[in-house]
């Protein structure tokens, strides 16, 4: 017999035993079959013998067909054999009367459909009757328990489902396993889907390299819809669950952003940034916990959420007094990306108190700290040198230029309130550090607002609030406004007028011919107040400040020569009237010679400055200093 004809005896032989035990299975079943229908055909006709009470409901059942597949109401009847109970109570049995019904079903052999929305309830209806293999072959517990792992588990509605289901199941529906089990099956099924979007999004580029195709929404975040049924405490375990698995962070606060818009109540005045409506104190503790827990699930990386978002839930943080813990962790994240925060994000109204300012700029002073300090930790991290590379365009210098725009803004927008005290206008135009303003039109016009607001302000407090501003950085139409502003202080506009002068005269300098002879002071620049696009902020300020006190000394210098010729003069009018006009000529053209306007001697042999000479220059330097600071 070769080897052809044995692989065919054997495999007669398979079939053969497989012809077997499908007869006797067929043969298992018709047997059960007509036992069932016995039971049925018997008790249709035998009165009930037992009475089970659920939660206000009776069932008149019978004794038999109960005790054969649930252990626990075995051991009730044996255990009053002797009194022949008839009436048994059955407390906190989970799923209610109508788990129960399908249970009674299930032991009577009256066929039923398990699904999604009622195995949670038979799972745990069956441990605790005690409906397993132990008293039953194939009983309640295992079919329930093979449906949720073949069926529920590998379809993530329905295992969304069975949560939603396993809900007013707590807490046997854990210690059974059922919630882990879905919850397991929901994060493997999204994270599964994430990896075939990103597969599916491959493309090739141009130049032949293999890239990623940019989506306004990922085809693998389909599941953020389902998920927003869940009840809060549900939804928190599926988002760190998905976390754990390695899910996209943009796509979890994509969910975030879903899940809280559904769940809070009165959107139109928690996420829309200018509405000001009030809203009912009467909010639920609900809520609280909702805004509390979202802002603990928030992925740490930056921008995976949008920023109006977290400003939006620091609003109903602030006006639900939730845990000081959430606030300041959503301060914080909004100070990590305020450079693109708008005016309308910053505006956080004040809810707690009556007599309070209109806008809460506390908050907002907190935010801009956590900005200062998250750039300043950053530079930390980099290298030193950073901050003296002659790189224009540092992302830090950057966020700190638009974050200047916004504050200056935000200044101007509650500046106009009467109860805005002058302490809390200056600590929020004091915390960004000086470098941060390459221009002060905005700051200007703040203060400006905020002195027409209030103009019973001492002169004290109105010194110190132009003292913010540096005259020196004002644009051309800033000055010439500022110049004309009657409430600023009188030194300020002799500041503002100053500096007009030193702008007018660096313009007169430029206009000089390359090949025409310049002044030695025509190389101290003064511009309108930008920041040098080839310097560090570091660099420039300190240049700037030079430049500054060299002309100072230049302007203290050139006054003290005016009063040498004026004194000059008294004198050769002097001498004029004691000699005829020949000598006055000879003297005359002597002291020309000793004073140059400029400081600069065409003669070798010229004489330097007498000893009162330098005293005077000191003198007037230190008194032109005082005035102008």
């Amino acid at each position: 017999m070769d080897r052809t004809d044995k692989h065919q005896i054997q495999q007669q032989q398979q079939h053969m035993s497989l012809a077997k035990s499908a007869r006797h299975r067929c043969n298992e079943w018709c047997f059960l079959c007509f036992n069932l229908l016995l039971l049925l055909l018997i008790f249709r006709d035998v009165p009930s013998d037992i009475t089970i009470e659920v939660n206000g409901g009776s069932f008149s059942l019978h004794k038999f067909p109960l005790v054969s597949r649930s252990g626990r109401i075995r051991r009730l009847v044996a255990e009053h054999r002797d009194s022949d109970i008839s009436r048994v109570e059955l407390l906190n049995l989970p799923g209610g009367a109508e788990s129960f019904e399908l249970a009674a079903k299930f032991c009577y052999g009256i066929n039923f459909e398990i699904t999604s929305m009622n195995v949670a309830q038979l799972f745990c209806l069956s441990d605790y009757l005690e409906m397993t293999e132990e008293f039953s072959k194939d009983n309640l517990g295992s079919r329930a328990e093979e449906y949720l792992d073949s069926i529920v588990c590998k379809n993530l509605e329905m295992c969304v489902e069975v949560l939603q289901q396993c809900e007013s199941l707590l807490p046997l529906a854990d210690e059974l396993n059922i919630v882990g089990r879905c919850i397991d099956a929901i994060a493997s099924k999204a994270c599964a889907e994430q990896i075939a979007s990103s597969f599916s999004r491959l493309e090739y580029s141009s130049s032949g390299r293999l890239h990623m195709s940019r989506q306004a929404k990922c085809d693998g975040d389909w599941w953020i819809e389902d998920l927003s049924v869940l009840r809060i405490d549900m939804y928190q375990r599926v988002i760190m669950a998905m976390k754990f698995r390695g899910v996209r962070p943009e796509s979890i606060g994509a969910s975030l952003v879903n899940y809280a818009q559904k769940e809070l109540t009165k959107k139109s005045s928690l996420w829309n940034p200018s509405s000001q409506t009030k809203v009912d104190s009467n909010l639920t503790g609900h809520e609280k916990l909702v805004v509390e827990t979202i802002v603990s699930l928030l992925p740490v990386e930056k921008l995976a959420v949008p920023i109006n978002f977290l400003f939006g839930l620091l609003r109903s943080a602030v006006m639900l007094d939730c845990a000081i813990a959430s606030r300041l962790d959503l301060e914080r994240r909004i100070g990590s990306q305020l450079d693109v925060a708008t005016l309308d994000d910053l505006l956080i109204p004040s809810f707690r108190h009556a007599g309070d300012t209109l806008f809460d700029v506390d908050t907002v002073h907190r935010i801009l700290v956590n900005f200062c300090q998250q750039d300043d930790s950053e530079d930390d991290l980099e290298d030193a040198s950073v901050f003296e590379s002659d790189s224009p365009h540092s992302p830090s210098q950057t966020a700190l230029v638009k974050v200047s725009k916004l504050v200056d803004n935000y200044l101007a927008e509650i500046a106009p309130d009467a109860n805005l005290k002058l302490s809390k206008f200056m600590v929020i135009a004091e915390t960004l550090p000086a470098h941060a303003r390459t221009v002060h039109d905005g700051l200007y016009r703040a203060i400006d607002i905020y002195l027409k607001a209030h103009q019973g302000l001492p002169d004290s407090d109105k010194k110190k609030l132009s003292k913010l501003i540096d005259f020196q950085k004002l644009s051309q139409d800033a000055g010439a406004h500022a110049a004309q502003n009657e409430r600023l202080p009188l030194q300020s506009v002799v500041q503002v007028l100053y500096f007009e002068q030193l702008r007018l005269r660096n313009s007169l300098c430029c206009s000089y011919g390359e090949d025409d002879p310049k002044p030695m002071h025509q190389s101290w620049r003064i511009g309108s107040g930008a920041l040098s696009a080839a310097m560090s902020p570091r660099d420039n300020y300190a240049s700037l400040r030079r430049e500054n006190r060299e002309l100072k000394l230049e302007l203290a210098r050139l006054r003290m020569r005016l009063n040498d010729l004026e004194r000059e003069h008294v004198c050769m009018k002097r001498d004029m009237a004691k000699s005829g006009s020949r000598k006055f000529m000879t003297s005359f053209s002597k002291k020309i010679g000793k004073l140059s306007l400029f400081g600069h001697s065409s003669s070798r042999g010229s004489s330097s400055p007498s000893k009162n000479s330098h005293r005077t220059d000191s003198k007037v330097i230190e008194r032109t200093c005082a005035s102008t600071e």
